[in-house]
């Protein structure tokens, strides 16, 4: 090669060059076997990565079908994509790093499926796919918890610009990521449905009408090529409900003259209303196709009451044996579940023009007490001392924080659905 001689050549004789070599083989072999062990242990290797760039592989991979919904958390030293001072669009409520929490071990756990692997989030494979479309958050406070959580993690990468806020509380904002010509929206509606909150001025009940769908967000559909739906909690709240025009029911309203009938079938009817209405409006010959995720009910971790200083003061993941899903949360996520089934379903008809996943987090978040702001949705809620009474959110997640793992999965589902769409058009004559 090149005229270059090899320094084994010089040795004429095999017995002499194995003569001399045998020492330092043995040398070798029994000073850098325990480390390279050690290595391999303690340091598993891993794939290297394009630092600017998502290589095709992380884009085209076969990605497999997965229930993501089993599996348990694992202790990881890596930690999280982003902190709480590197991203500006973080509630401050959820900011619990800039806060004051004072223990971060919740950051150091990460997913791990049963029977699959869930990768690390990639921005640059997200921004890649979703180049030049509009995704849409569209429900309750969940829904900007993890639309802040997917605004982080790309925001590692490239810079998303605010260009529209409008209503209380910077309810409904738009961001554009110039990278990639990518908007990204949220939509505050938490029935989905059409509905009057309640507030310090009126009457102090919801008041839902289960038949009528919201326009706020149904309006821009048209606009819309990502949709993600996130309700729940706001149906646990006094509401009475309106079907057809008239009184259908209430939930909570002893001081009304209306039939008791509960939270469980009005969150369906609020579910499939929304559902069906993407399906027609997306589906026909004038709609564009949508992609559309249903994330299932968030749990809540109060343990006794929501103004005790322990009202969520774990520091750890339970472990699967520890807790299980029932009552309300499972009940609230069947629903969600059901709903999602019957309108795949229903999509059939358009020939993949409206494709539907459920990100099925309830069971996931539900071993996870240890990741709420707790008493540090409020800025050091202990500066001066511990107080008897202090108001705690066990309910929304900190950022970073576990509901990062929501994004996670919904990058796999995007991922699979893209090989897919290829294997299609493969096909086609």
């Amino acid at each position: 090669m090149g005229g270059t001689t090899s320094p084994l050549k010089r040795h004429s004789s095999p017995y002499s060059l194995t003569t001399k070599l045998f020492p330092y083989s043995l040398y070798a072999l029994f000073l850098l076997l325990p480390i390279a062990l050690f290595r391999f242990c303690f340091h598993p290797f891993s794939s290297p990565t394009n630092p600017t760039h998502p290589s095709s592989s992380s884009i085209g991979k076969v990605v497999e079908f997965c229930s993501y919904n089993n599996g348990r958390w694992v202790h990881d030293k890596m930690g999280p994509l982003y902190n709480g001072s590197s991203c500006g669009t973080i509630k401050e409520a959820q900011n619990c790093i800039s806060h004051g929490r004072p223990d971060i071990g919740y950051l150091y756990w990460r997913w791990k499926p049963r029977r699959c692997k869930l990768p690390r989030f990639e921005p640059y494979t997200f921004l890649a796919l979703l180049s030049n479309k509009h995704i849409a958050f569209v429900g309750d406070s969940m829904a900007r918890n993890q639309l802040e959580s997917l605004l982080c993690m790309l925001a590692t990468v490239s810079e998303p610009n605010l260009v529209y806020t409008s209503g209380e509380d910077n309810r409904f904002r738009t961001w554009h990521f110039a990278s990639h010509n990518i908007v990204v929206s949220v939509y505050w509606s938490p029935f989905l449905v059409r509905g009057v909150e309640k507030s310090d001025y009126g009457p102090n009940y919801n008041e839902l009408y289960v038949d009528s769908v919201d326009e706020r967000w149904t309006a821009d559909l048209d606009h819309i090529d990502m949709i993600v739906l996130s309700i729940g909690h706001w149906f646990l709240h006094p509401a009475v409900y309106y079907q057809s025009g008239s009184v259908l029911g209430c939930h909570h309203c002893k001081a009304l003259n209306h039939t008791e009938i509960g939270f469980y079938g009005v969150t369906r009817k609020a579910v499939r209303m929304a559902l069906e209405t993407i399906i027609e409006r997306k589906g026909g010959n004038d709609g564009n196709g949508i992609d559309v995720f249903l994330t299932t009910f968030s749990p809540s971790h109060f343990e006794g009451e929501w103004d005790k200083a322990g009202a969520c003061s774990r520091t750890k993941p339970y472990r699967r044996v520890e807790r299980r899903l029932e009552g309300m949360d499972a009940e609230m996520r069947a629903i969600e579940v059901e709903e999602m089934e019957a309108a795949r379903l229903n999509a059939r008809r358009f020939n993949g023009r409206v494709r539907l996943e459920i990100l099925d987090v309830t069971k996931l978040s539900l071993l996870r007490p240890d990741g709420h702001p707790g008493p540090y949705m409020y800025a050091f809620p202990f500066a001066n001392g511990v107080h008897d009474r202090v108001q705690n959110d066990c309910v929304h997640w900190c950022l970073p924080g576990p509901i990062d793992t929501w994004n996670q999965i919904m990058l796999q589902v995007i991922k699979r659905w893209n090989v897919d769409s290829r294997r299609v058009v493969k096909l086609m004559p």
